[in-house]
């Protein structure tokens, strides 16, 4: 029953009320209180009419009154908001409280409590317009004192002696209506009550978790503190390693019958090499995150540069047989930037390319072009190695990441080149972006402003290292 109920409510609420559940418990009363109104007038409405002598227009005029509430929940279910039929709902009320009670008993009228109802339906419904409400019931007020002077008393349509049992019926009538008001205003307190505990549970967790927040940033700032500490002293006897082994190895290089001294010293070497690579990557990691790396914008030759980097990433791409090609114009130009950073993240780019391809090709793509009007520089490097998966792309940049879980017990790494590399590319201005397809390769792609202007761009040369 209730469910059939609730289902012919629903039928006259707009559409786009239903999905606010704030308003959707106040328009439900709204109309069962509109359906179920009219149904009780009607009971005091046939009590008139079996009362009174003869039937007029007057009776006529309140019943169509009466009748009309029927209406409000189609005014309802067409309108965009509870306005305009909360405000025909209270006015209609008004008029059938005041001239009822003027046909139908004066102060006596079972059609006066009503008016109480009136006001409190317009105070609650539309507690956002008061001036609206008054000045209706103000005009009707007006009308009715006018009326009162001008017929000198009231009409005597029923004797006052029979409407005692039907002043009893208003009553009742009267403290069911406000009854409902009073649940559904009960339920919104609830409700609000409900919502204020959430809003402060919410604001307790927000202040641990702000709390939380401030605790990690300290630790994360400690941490890059340590590191930057920990990175500058461990480079000191690092290179120490690295110059004494360079030594050594120049002293016993001439003498053949100290070959094996030779292999083991250079061994050294790269090994310390290795190490002081991967100390300034964290060097480089803490300064990023404790904002103390600077970046130098210096004019730079872009083919030195560039010719640099080939040179000092050649030994390392043939070491697996890969082949190694250049393509760039005769004369890119000059460029304004940090020279550094740009040749270690071509270098990061390369390395990487060269560690995870085998007997394949590594290129080295140059391009200037003009984007967005400004001057750019395009720097690709494509291999054909193993390729990236769709889910190694993810989570590529992320520091002390690898693509895939296996890389690094596989190929080694601690997954700080291309984070840095990444870093290094905003410092500068620009970007860096990837293509790759698991076993096809994969295509690196730097984006950075020359900030200088354009030069002439020539045939493209292929260089080729073996």
């Amino acid at each position: 029953m209730l469910a059939v109920i609730g289902r012919g409510i629903d039928y006259f609420i707009p559409e786009h009320v239903r999905t606010d559940e704030a308003g959707l418990m106040k328009i439900r009363t709204f109309i069962f209180l509109h359906l179920m109104g009219p149904a009780m007038g009607q009971s005091v409405m046939v009590f008139l009419w079996k009362a009174s002598a003869g039937v007029g227009w007057q009776f006529w005029l309140l019943e169509a009154a009466v009748a009309s509430f029927w209406l409000v929940p189609f005014l309802t279910k067409y309108s965009r908001t509870l306005v305009a039929p909360a405000f025909a709902s209270v006015q209609v009320l008004v008029f059938i409280s005041l001239f009822g009670s003027f046909c139908y008993g004066g102060i006596s009228s079972p059609f006066l409590p009503w008016s109480l109802i009136a006001l409190q339906l317009g105070f609650f419904y539309l507690a956002e317009r008061p001036k609206l409400v008054l000045g209706g019931v103000a005009v009707q007020l007006t009308c009715f004192l006018v009326m009162r002077l001008v017929m000198g008393g009231f009409p005597t349509l029923v004797a006052l002696s029979s409407l005692k049992n039907v002043n009893l019926i208003s009553i009742v009538a009267a403290l069911v209506y406000i009854s409902l008001l009073c649940i559904y205003y009960e339920a919104v307190m609830r409700q609000s009550a409900g919502l204020e505990r959430a809003t402060l549970e919410h604001k307790a967790q927000g202040d641990v978790l702000r709390e939380a927040m401030i605790k990690a940033e300290q630790a994360s700032q400690q941490k890059s503190t340590f590191l930057a500490k920990m990175s500058h002293e461990l480079r000191t006897p690092l290179n120490a390693v690295i110059g004494y082994s360079e030594m050594l190895r120049d002293d016993l290089e001439d003498t053949p019958a100290n070959s094996q001294r030779v292999d083991d010293l250079d061994r050294i070497n790269a090994a310390g090499r290795h190490l002081l690579a991967l100390v300034n990557d964290v060097l480089d990691l803490s300064r990023i995150e404790s904002n103390r790396l600077e970046v130098t914008v210096e004019p730079v030759g872009i083919g030195a540069l560039v010719r640099d980097v080939m040179a000092t990433a050649e030994p390392l791409i043939a070491k697996k047989d890969n082949r190694l090609i250049l393509q760039m114009p005769v004369d890119p130009g000059v460029m304004e930037i940090d020279g550094l950073k740009l040749r270690q993240s071509l270098l990061n780019l390369l390395s990487n390319a060269a560690k995870f391809t085998s007997r394949g090709r590594i290129t080295l793509s140059v391009t200037r072009c003009q984007r967005g009007g400004e001057d750019r520089l395009i720097f690709q490097v494509q291999d054909t190695g193993i390729g990236i998966s769709e889910t190694g792309l993810k989570k590529l940049f992320e520091e002390f990441s690898q693509a895939e879980v296996d890389t690094s017990q596989k190929y080694g790494g601690t997954g700080l080149g291309l984070a840095l590399t990444k870093r290094f590319c905003i410092l500068m201005g620009g970007s860096i972006g990837v293509e790759s397809r698991l076993g096809q390769g994969s295509t690196f792609t730097i984006n950075v402003p020359a900030r200088s202007s354009a030069a002439t761009a020539g045939p493209v040369v292929e260089a080729e290292a073996a």
